[in-house]
């Protein structure tokens, strides 16, 4: 019987805990976590593809980037996103195969660094709007913004840089990862959202943006035919009214449902609305079922106890 496929996007809270300062050391134990939390989806038959994003750790870059341009050269954003999904590539690679390793399960692992297309006439080059890097207060974004960065309220949790952030057409690599993962190996791919490239004439050029890695993971498992689209986020389920007297959570809603909440507003843009763009985005294009949830409610959620359930 041919082996199902699945795509889990890890969200920030599986690479650095909130609040905590970004060092290789708590990233390493954040990730050996959260690959513990999933277990039990490597001793399942699926074939598995695991992403993630870099919102704090492509900030931190470009920061640095910034603060030794007058001593060396600066590398542009598309390069820093290369940098980046390599490095968290081999720390989660390298946490899983440790995990894998306890628990006596045999499994290859490897991270592809990933490019993802996009139109260069997108319109949101035109209006950044993607959360990189630490939040600020209020009197830090002032500063920034008087320096000619874009800063933005991000959903009441402090102000943060926003980038471009096109969406991905397609994902360059995913006749590999497809290969890959149906032999049998846990592929980690389209980290951070993977690179964002344009084409002329035939030929692959990088251009300064980030992905939403929701979005990338959405084209990814269209493009290698995954089956479910496991989203792993800091909150157990979809809300409605999030952070209100009248928050009621979401167990169970189909495409239709998910574009009229986003319709009215209930999913902010730089927080729940790309993941649930990206679940439309996926059911819209074969896909079957997405879950969405926090990396301990996991099992909970695929036995329909826990998280929140899209499908068509």
């Amino acid at each position: 019987m041919k082996k199902r496929t699945i795509v889990i996007a890890l969200g920030g809270n599986a690479l650095l805990k909130k609040g905590e300062r970004l060092t290789v050391d708590r990233q390493m134990k954040a990730m050996t976590s959260a690959m513990n939390s999933l277990v039990p989806l490597f001793k399942s038959r699926y074939n598995i593809v695991i992403t993630h994003g870099s919102g704090p750790q492509v900030g931190n870059l470009i920061l640095q980037n910034e603060m030794a341009k007058k001593e060396i050269s600066p590398s542009p954003l598309y390069v820093l996103d290369a940098e980046i999904e390599g490095g968290i590539g081999y720390m989660l690679a390298q946490s899983l195969l440790n995990v894998l390793k306890k628990k006596n399960l045999n499994r290859p692992v490897v991270t592809v660094v990933t490019q993802a297309l996009v139109d260069r006439n997108d319109p949101m080059f035109k209006r950044p709007t993607k959360p990189i890097g630490p939040f600020y207060s209020k009197n830090e974004a002032e500063v920034l913004r008087r320096s000619g960065f874009t800063v933005v309220d991000d959903a009441g949790r402090g102000y943060r840089r926003v980038v471009a952030s096109p969406k991905p057409k397609e994902i360059i690599e995913s006749k590999s990862i497809k290969s890959l993962c149906e032999n049998g190996t846990i592929v980690i791919a389209a980290g951070g959202g993977g690179i964002p490239v344009y084409k002329i004439k035939n030929e692959l050029h990088g251009i300064a943006a980030v992905i939403d890695k929701d979005l990338a993971s959405s084209c990814l498992a269209n493009g290698i035919g995954a089956e479910t689209l496991l989203i792993l986020t800091g909150v157990e389920s979809v809300c409605l009214d999030y952070g209100t007297s009248r928050e009621k959570k979401i167990k169970r809603m189909n495409v239709k449902d998910a574009k009229r909440y986003l319709k009215e507003g209930h999913f902010p843009e730089g927080s729940m609305g790309p993941k649930i763009e990206a679940a439309v985005e996926f059911l819209s294009n074969g896909g079957k079922r997405v879950l969405i949830t926090s990396p301990g409610k996991m099992s909970e959620a695929f036995n329909g106890r826990a998280g929140t359930e899209i499908t068509k």
